[in-house]
């Protein structure tokens, strides 16, 4: 613990006009440099948080925070299954899905896509596919009438609007007098969605469960699974493990972070690998102290002297010149904590303004998934930064402090 001699003398010398203005330059390059870091760092961080929110968001609102299933793909009573589920007192609903593979044609225009069959009433249980329809609604899908909703870009790149049929083609085949021939049937557009992730809107088609189970071949009543929905969407590992652990023999479960493993590991390693690119800009900038603690220690070599002569202890010496460092270092740092959640929490304001004044967008919404920069504000991302900028600065005062404590009276004042 710093005694008052040291604490005085220390921020005396941070506050005092020196004779070198360069020192004085140094010092405040240093501050000003550790602040630009910090905040860059905080809004860096905020924007890539916030991306991963709006993603994930996306994601979720499209596919169900874990799944039930058969190992041989098929669930029998998913009735019994979905009760089952429910018993769990964090799930929050249950709905039964069918899903496979298929070739959609209309006209002269073939895509593939992934069809997935639901029951209407209960899929707004577990998704909020409903709330992203564009044209249409869920309920739109009836059992018998083999109606289908398409991805906005599905339907762009088949040429349909709803209304138009389009024909539906799968891998299963039909054994005839004429041969083997691929199984058909013809689907009537009756709704279209935006979900705003390119995987969704290209490659998803949705029909009705009971139409999905005729057109796969499923048997009477059998489906692919049952979605689950959770209270908490981030302890959907330990959630799945857990009821799974409650379910007969030959069934699994999966949550969404299996399903969407690789892209959100990817968002994982780019996020820290922004974090560890800028702190080592505040590394630099902290470290810059050590110049400038340098060449005070050189600047005071007299004053040391004194203090040494008058009884000061070189640990007290050292005291000193860690006082002056860690208040550079300490305003720095609450600069930059400052200036950066300041600027990721008006983001949204910021960056409207910069791209008006240069008359230009930065994410044009013809090309990126989201055109507008998201922010959120981690506290403890804000805490660790500080923490982390705070400890490289009071590192950075130890060697010049140790230089200040070595030196010898005599040595000092020989050409005073």
């Amino acid at each position: 613990m710093f005694r008052p001699l040291e604490l005085f003398i220390g921020l005396r010398y941070t506050r005092a006009k020196r004779r070198n203005h360069f020192i004085s330059f140094i010092s405040l390059s240093s501050m000003l440099g550790m602040a630009l870091g910090i905040t860059a760092l905080i809004t860096v961080l905020s924007v890539m948080n916030g991306f991963q929110q709006e993603l994930r968001g996306r994601i979720l609102a499209m596919t169900a925070h874990a799944t039930l299933s058969r190992w041989d793909g098929l669930v029998g009573d998913w009735a019994a299954l979905r009760e089952q589920a429910l018993r769990h007192p964090e799930v929050e609903g249950g709905a039964p899905y069918i899903r496979g593979e298929a070739m959609l044609n209309h006209v002269s225009l073939v895509s593939g896509a992934l069809v997935q069959g639901v029951l209407p009433q209960e899929e707004r249980r577990v998704s909020d596919i409903g709330d992203q329809m564009v044209q249409g609604s869920l309920d739109d899908l009836r059992s018998g009438e083999f109606g289908i909703i398409l991805g906005q870009a599905l339907a762009n790149a088949l040429a349909i609007q709803v209304g138009d049929k389009v024909t539906v083609i799968t891998p299963q085949a039909n054994v005839t007098p004429a041969g083997v021939l691929p199984r058909l049937k013809r689907f009537n557009v009756v709704g279209v969605f935006e979900a705003g992730m390119y995987e969704y809107d290209r490659g998803l088609a949705l029909i009705h469960v009971a139409d999905a189970g005729r057109l796969f071949q499923f048997p009477e009543g059998a489906v692919s699974g049952v979605r689950l929905k959770l209270q908490d969407l981030f302890q959907a590992p330990r959630l799945a493990r857990e009821i799974a652990g409650q379910l007969p023999d030959g069934y699994r479960a999966r949550d969404w972070t299996q399903d969407h493993a690789s892209f959100f590991r990817a968002v994982q390693i780019e996020k820290t690998a922004m974090f560890v690119i800028l702190t080592l800009i505040v590394a630099v900038a902290a470290f810059n102290i050590v110049s400038a603690l340098v060449m005070v220690v050189t600047d005071k070599q007299a004053d040391i002297a004194i203090l040494r002569t008058l009884g000061t202890t070189p640990l007290s010496i050292m005291g000193i010149f860690i006082v002056q460092g860690i208040t550079i270092g300490l305003v720095g740092t609450l600069l930059g904590l400052a200036g950066g959640v300041a600027l990721a929490t008006h983001i949204d304001v910021v960056v409207p303004f910069i791209e008006q004044a240069l008359g230009m967008k930065f994410l044009a919404p013809d090309v990126y998934l989201i055109s507008d920069l998201p922010s959120q504000v981690q506290w403890g991302d804000v805490t660790t930064i500080g923490l982390m900028a705070f400890g490289l600065a009071t590192l950075a005062t130890l060697y010049p402090a140790w230089r200040a404590a070595r030196t010898q009276p005599a040595e000092a004042l020989r050409y005073e």
